[in-house]
């Protein structure tokens, strides 16, 4: 139970040097938005190749070749993926969460929060980390793909062009 042979060991041993060898190579092949910043879609990949990989290194009936084989289809598919997310609108809406809009111009919008699952506390926060110390300083709180808020002070707004893609609520469109 503790140990049954120095074969094992070695085999462990072994295993484990080729294949983070061979997953540096896959993921440094895919390129740099393979493990970018992740959405949930991207964070399942990544949680695959980490039992991909421990399922190479400790499980004797899967070979190397299989395993690294394992890994190689998980990054070619993710960048696929991501190819596909880029040139289709529709695939990368299937994919992909919008970014969305929690606070408008000093106002939480409750409702999206709701959705969201997304406190005030948590709106107020992302504000303080921004060195704001007024939410009617601020033109607009984003939770964006990923999970993290984006924070935009009415100083820093322009011609608020960064919240394009930004679907607002009902209430909150121009003329409403």
């Amino acid at each position: 139970m503790f140990f049954d042979s120095w074969y094992d060991m070695l085999r462990v041993a072994v295993v484990t040097v080729c294949a983070y060898a061979a997953l540096i190579v896959v993921v440094r092949l895919s390129g740099k938005r393979t493990l970018a910043k992740m959405n949930a879609f991207d964070l399942v990949v990544t949680v695959a190749l980490g039992s991909t990989l421990a399922t190479i290194l400790l499980n004797r009936s899967v070979s190397l070749a299989e395993g690294i084989l394992g890994l190689a289809l998980l990054v070619v598919l993710q960048f696929v993926n991501a190819k596909t997310a880029v040139h289709f609108r529709g695939f990368r809406r299937l994919i992909k969460a919008e970014p969305t809009l929690l606070l408008c111009d000093g106002r939480m919008l409750t409702d999206e929060m709701a959705r969201q699952r997304v406190t005030e506390s948590e709106v107020r926060q992302a504000v303080r980390s921004q060195g704001i110390g007024a939410l009617e300083d601020v033109t607009a709180v984003v939770l964006e793909t990923d999970g993290s808020f984006s924070v935009l002070s009415r100083s820093q707004t322009g011609s608020g062009s960064s919240l394009q893609d930004i679907r607002r609520p009902l209430q909150e469109q121009p003329g409403r």
